[in-house]
């Protein structure tokens, strides 16, 4: 098949910089596609070629190029660095097909970043912030299409993230949002090698979050983080090892319970998890690193407890995860449908939420509720045959009681812990 376009990656040291077989490319062009700067800069290749500037018009590219393909124009699309990575290339490949396209590639500026930092490109995940100004990230507004979002799926598996910035979103703006999820001089440093291939080209060497966050990096820039160090937490870790309120100190879902509630929601890496009455946040935190590529949505209608679920999510640099104040059902509107559901506390409204929860699952998705009273066990129960029936979700309980070592006169002993109930019901296919 014949292409209908070629993307030519090029870079800031302008025409020289080309190989023959692109400098070819762009004087055969009866259409030349690109931003302002570029099009300025490589045009007179093409003295006759039509311009068009795709600034603030990039998702129109597709139909302008069918357009002009069409009519018989030999279209080019000029696009920075490698048009593939993080580029123009994938949006117009997904859209007209990658067998219409010839893609000439130049080496992408992560590649340029890494190789004036010494860094090994194989070793270095890749992320981009380009888009509108995101504003600061908080945990009560976090949301898994905020630009920081894709910087921390990356960090959660490599120890060096190249990251695409823009505008606002800059080195600076990174390391403050590092900052804000928790994350401390010691653990993370940020680097950054602006004005790639000009003349003015600036390399500004690794330096801590505190550091990179006052800085003043000239635009445009790649931003490079590095992790220092890992902060290692185990699956299922002793309840000590996270906040609690005082004095009723133990309002959290106990570890023994919370692994057996963890393996009932059957996450996976890119799970959507919605836990209501989050307590202290642990289900959720686990949760959280249990589906690095996902996100979790938080409810907790005791502000308190909020609080506390925010210091556990600090400790552990949690970042996919929103914690909302309020109280359920209301606010659940807000959150996309869910793969997994964890009810620990419902505030009165459990059938209620368990009705609306089996509705918004997406189908095969796991619904998982504690509870400790008789009375709210027959509510739920009741429900959850009514939903049977129908042929919504099919259940099974679990009665879990541990029993604990512990010293009395001098010898060891086993303590009861309160019994729970553990309901995990699976929504069916065609439900």
């Amino acid at each position: 098949m014949t292409p209908v376009c070629t993307i030519v990656g090029v870079l800031d040291d302008g025409p020289d910089g080309l190989a023959p077989v692109a400098r070819e490319a762009i004087a055969g062009a009866d259409l030349l596609i690109g931003g302002r700067r570029v099009l300025e800069g490589f045009a007179p290749l093409a003295p006759g070629a039509q311009r068009r500037d795709l600034t603030g018009a990039v998702a129109e590219v597709p139909a302008w190029i069918e357009t002009a393909a069409a009519e018989g124009q030999r279209v080019v699309v000029l696009a920075s660095g490698d048009p593939l990575c993080h580029g123009i290339g994938e949006r117009i490949t997904s859209h007209l097909g990658a067998e219409r396209c010839r893609v000439l590639p130049a080496p992408s500026l992560v590649q340029l970043a890494c190789a004036r930092l010494g860094w090994p490109v194989a070793q270095t995940a890749i992320a981009s912030v380009h888009g509108p100004v995101a504003g600061d990230w908080s945990a009560q507004t976090a949301a898994p299409e905020h630009p920081l979002s894709g910087v921390l799926r990356a960090l959660a598996d490599h120890d060096r993230v190249a990251v695409y910035t823009t505008g606002e979103n800059g080195a600076d703006w990174l390391a403050r949002q590092l900052q804000a999820v928790g994350y401390r001089d010691t653990e993370l440093e940020v680097a950054a090698v602006a004005r790639i291939g000009r003349e003015d080209e600036a390399l500004y060497p690794p330096a801590p979050l505190g550091t990179a966050a006052a800085r003043h990096y000239p635009q445009p820039h790649v931003a490079l983080v590095r992790r220092r160090a890992t902060l290692d937490w185990p699956f299922a870790g002793v309840d000590e090892a996270f906040a609690q309120r005082r004095p009723q100190r133990g309002l959290i879902t106990k570890r023994e319970v919370r692994a057996v509630t963890l393996a009932g929601l059957a996450l996976t890496p890119d799970s959507r998890v919605w836990d209501i009455g989050t307590g202290s946040g642990a289900v959720a935190l686990e949760a959280a690193r249990l589906c690095p590529r996902g996100h979790v949505w938080a409810m907790e209608r005791r502000a308190e407890d909020l609080a506390i679920a925010e210091e556990n999510r600090r400790r552990r640099r949690v970042g996919n995860v929103t914690l909302h104040h309020g109280r359920a059902p209301q606010g659940l509107d807000a959150w996309l449908d869910p793969d997994a559901v964890f009810i620990g506390g419902s505030g009165g409204a459990l059938g209620e939420l368990i009705d609306l929860c089996l509705r918004r699952l997406r189908p095969a998705g796991r619904l998982v509720i504690n509870l400790v009273t008789l009375e709210n066990l027959h509510q739920a129960t009741a429900r959850l045959d009514a939903a049977a029936a129908a042929g919504v979700a099919d259940w099974e309980a679990i009665q879990l009681q541990a029993h604990r070592s512990g010293e009395l006169a001098g010898m060891r002993t086993f303590r009861a812990e309160n019994p729970v109930w553990i309901l995990m019901a699976n929504k069916t296919e065609s439900a």
